[in-house]
């Protein structure tokens, strides 16, 4: 109880939002705020944004949440945020990262996929490096679009001074300190830790500039998550957030990242879970928003095909982080609802009752099940989830979403079945990953589930049935902002490792057993599922001979 006097500020920069919250000592949001913020579709695959609008967004949601809280209680503040790329001049100033020469756009969204012919050119070295990202990098990693402005903008790559993961210019612009966190430079940049950067890959692949003055634009001065960042916040940060000068700002994460540290360490006993008196690698945090992201930590390294890492250090201190993902969740779930026929009526329906669409449609599952187990009711009914391509474990951009078992029906029935395919569809390409990451060495037995979609039953409970595993849901909805506050008290000095302060901070709400029942029905719909891509590979190369 020590510390429930003292308070923490997480900061959370998403794709259309900055969230703030105020946490105590023990892991409780006492107040949180949010505020949108802007992005930019230029044309297909280019997204952007503008790292000022970010950084006011911050202020004014931080502000938001400190008032009327006394100063000396606050203790420290960390940042999560998504791996977009801020591009700054010399000066320090925005920089164009569009042919509009637009300076104040001067962010390269992490889901922006302009640089695919990057990538391809960045895999077809095979460099060693290659092997900690699953083999093969994601377009959405940074390389690809620092080589994407050297081709494209050479007046930009020109004027370049620094070249930021979000994270990163977040803590900059709170403590004027050009350091980076081991979690972006790691899973992102291609950073090892125990080689730092390589040499020979960025010669390799053309961007032999970066090298020369000591990789000054892109970070070499390197820290822990939650270590403490230079002298704490600037006096003109302090100002600009509403917060005391000087209190610890510790090294950022990704907001993923930030999510599986606010729920993988949360203490359990008392719950009967496989993972209780085990060690914290029995354990899968996902993170499940937009899109899904599968974090698994091991003692020694392990390398998985098509999954990134293994990264040290880059989530847990001291352990390997395996990261598994999928590119679109949250948003294949929203595309597939309202894009149906059926939506309106859905629409007006779920206002009539008071309730949100998808608290709406799974009552409607309810009613439309008989005697069967909602799941069954898409015996012949099929989805293959990848719309936006396949992250994890298969690495293939070039993928398709499938649906099998269309008709002529187009009612609320319809919307409802499609729905629920689809969520089965998320969760198997869980499973997919989860067997993937288990044939290399990872032994998982429970998932912790956090962000969005966790607040839906049936997502939950359709992970637990298709995994066979059991599901934690933390106390705390807001994972992410207690995974960021945890980085402030971490670098506060008031718990003695990250550790601590994710078992004193991180709290379990409810657990959700899977039907074991169901299992056979599930296996069926897995060895389908399995099928539909591996089919549509075949048409793939019947209209490529």
């Amino acid at each position: 109880q020590e510390t429930r006097g003292q308070f923490y500020v997480g900061i959370d920069v998403g794709s259309g939002s900055v969230r703030a919250a105020l946490v105590d000592g023990v892991g409780t949001v006492v107040a949180h705020a949010d505020q949108p913020i802007q992005v930019w579709e230029p044309q297909a695959e280019h997204y952007e944004q503008s790292s000022a609008d970010i950084w006011a967004a911050c202020c004014s949601v931080t502000k938001k949440v400190v008032c009327g809280v006394d100063p000396a209680q606050i203790r420290g503040v960390g940042f999560d945020a998504t791996c977009s790329l801020v591009v700054l001049d010399k000066q320090f100033q925005p920089l164009a990262v569009n042919r509009e020469v637009m300076n104040h756009r001067n962010v390269i969204m992490w889901m922006d996929h302009r640089a695919v012919s990057q990538v391809e050119h960045i895999n077809a070295t095979q460099h060693r490096v290659l092997s900690y990202v699953g083999g093969a990098m994601s377009v959405e990693m940074q390389p690809p679009k620092l080589l994407w402005l050297k081709e494209n903008l050479p007046e930009s790559w020109e004027k370049a001074g620094c070249f930021f993961d979000l994270p990163d210019f977040l803590s900059w612009k709170a403590t004027g300190v050009t350091a980076r966190s081991l979690c972006t430079v790691v899973c992102k940049w291609t950073y090892t830790s125990d080689r730092g950067w390589d040499d020979t890959f960025w010669k390799m692949i053309g961007l032999e500039d970066l090298v020369k003055d000591k990789y000054e634009k892109i970070g070499n001065h390197v820290l822990s998550p939650g270590e403490a960042v230079g002298k704490g916040l600037t006096a003109g940060a302090a100002r600009d957030l509403g917060l005391p000068a000087g209190i610890a700002v510790g090294a950022s994460l990704i907001d993923a990242h930030a999510g599986g540290l606010g729920v993988i360490g949360a203490d359990v006993r008392g719950h009967n879970l496989p993972c209780e008196n085990q060690p914290i690698t029995s354990r899968l945090a996902m993170i499940c928003g937009t899109s899904s992201c599968h974090m698994g930590v091991s003692e020694t390294p392990i390398f998985v095909p098509g999954v990134w890492g293994p990264y040290f250090s880059a989530m847990v201190p001291g352990l390997w982080l395996n990261e598994g993902g999928q590119s679109a969740t949250g948003k294949l779930i929203d595309h597939v609802v309202r894009g149906h026929v059926a939506f309106p009526e859905l629409q007006s329906k779920a206002a009539a009752s008071a309730h949100s669409i998808y608290t709406y449609l799974n009552s409607h599952l309810e009613l439309i099940k008989k005697s069967l187990p909602v799941g069954f009711l898409t015996v012949d009914l099929h989805v293959w989830p990848d719309f936006h391509g396949n992250r994890s474990p298969l690495t293939d951009l070039t993928l398709k979403g499938m649906v099998v078992g269309l008709t002529l029906s187009r009612g609320l029935d319809e919307l409802a079945l499609i729905y629920l395919a689809t969520i089965q569809a998320i969760a198997l390409g869980t499973r997919h990953i989860l067997e993937t990451m288990e044939a290399a060495g990872h032994g998982i037995n429970t998932l912790f589930l956090c962000g969005g979609l966790s607040k839906n039953p049936l997502f939950v409970q359709m992970h637990a049935d298709i995994t066979g595993k059991p599901v934690v849901l933390s106390k705390e909805v807001e994972s992410v902002l207690v995974g960021a506050a945890i980085l402030g008290a971490c670098a506060s000095g008031d718990f003695a490792s990250i550790q601590e302060a994710m078992a004193k901070m991180g709290k379990i709400g409810r657990v959700v057993q899977p039907n074991h029942e169901h299992k056979r029905f599930y296996d069926k719909k897995y060895q389908v599922f399995l099928k539909l891509v591996e089919h549509q590979r075949e048409y793939r190369s019947i209209m490529d001979s």
